[in-house]
């Protein structure tokens, strides 16, 4: 089961307005957000007094499409992230590089915590 929003096309396509083949698409990707993120960074998980972070499951991002979300990987990594797809595996969006959004996706299995 995917959560999409909005609401896909027949072909299993995100169905943006401006999908795959549209004029005006470069990609087909939704536009990214449409300033940078929260200055201020959110408390690492475990952190005394921080209560936000979520657990990875497959509905669990649903909440924080088209929203800043923070994630922590696994790897030791964190970033800020725009997730504008979500399926049963993996996750997909707008990572910030620190002056610009890029278009990023990973494997669930990847991120230890995000916050939105």
């Amino acid at each position: 089961m995917s959560y999409q929003f909005p609401p896909g096309g027949r072909d299993g396509s995100p169905g943006f307005p401006d999908s795959p083949g549209s004029p005006g698409s470069p990609g087909g990707f939704p536009p990214p957000p449409p300033g940078p993120p929260p200055s201020r960074t959110p408390s690492a998980p475990g952190a005394s007094g921080y209560g936000g972070t979520r657990r990875i499951d497959a509905g669990g991002f649903y909440p924080c499409l088209y929203r800043y979300t923070y994630v922590w990987l696994r790897n030791g990594r964190s970033f800020w992230f725009y997730p504008v797809y979500v399926s049963r595996n993996s996750v997909s969006g707008y990572r910030w590089t620190g002056y610009r959004w890029e278009y990023y996706g990973t494997d669930l299995h990847r991120i230890a915590y995000f916050t939105c």
